[in-house]
Formats: C-alpha cells, sequence, structure tokens
C-alpha cells in the first residue's frame, strides 16, 4: 500500500481531489481537515458506493493505521487508494488549518 506525505494530500485538496476521513463520528467531530468526506472504517463497507471509482482517493484517519487498511479495502475494489502518512495528528502539528467542534 502506497503512502503519501501531508503535502501531497494539501495539493490534492486544494485541486478539488477526494480525501476520505475513516475516523469515528467522535473523533471527526473534534477536528478534522477542512473538505474531507467522512466515513467511519467500521461503516465503509457497507457505504463504498459513496467513494469514488475514479481519481486517486487520499485516506486519513489519526495517525495511519486505519487509513492503510482503508486504503486497502479501496484497493480490493478496484479504486486507486493512498494513506495518508501521519494522519490527523501530523496535519494538526504541521500548522496546517483544521475544523474543531
Amino acid at each position: 500500500m502506497r503512502e503519501v506525505d501531508l503535502t501531497t494530500t494539501d495539493e490534492a485538496l486544494a485541486a478539488g481531489g477526494y480525501v476520505l476521513d475513516v475516523r469515528e463520528a467522535d473523533e471527526f467531530a473534534a477536528v478534522h481537515v477542512p473538505g474531507v468526506t467522512h466515513i467511519p472504517l467500521s461503516e465503509l463497507v457497507a457505504r463504498v458506493a459513496e467513494v469514488p471509482a475514479e481519481g486517486t482517493v487520499h485516506v486519513i484517519c489519526a495517525m495511519g493505521g486505519r487509513s492503510l487498511q482503508g486504503a486497502e479495502y479501496l484497493e480490493s475494489t478496484g479504486r486507486t487508494a493512498v494513506s495518508v502518512e501521519g494522519g490527523t495528528q501530523a496535519w494538526i502539528q504541521s500548522g496546517r488549518p483544521v475544523v474543531r467542534g
């Protein structure tokens, strides 16, 4: 599974790319990257039709573990997916904007 850095994901968001946050609802509600779509990993199989089949899906979680699982699953469905290295925690630490609360 391929991992990408924050800059690559930031550029994808700026270009209108699809970034999927697979954290649980309470984690997402507390803080998330602006412009991402939220589908918890526990719901991804049931909701996979909501994820675009075209383009690259950037999958983000808290630190990188769940995003790897999510990206692997999406790849198994024929989609192109990458995991965001360091996740939302690294995004916050980098000083990039977030949505809180």
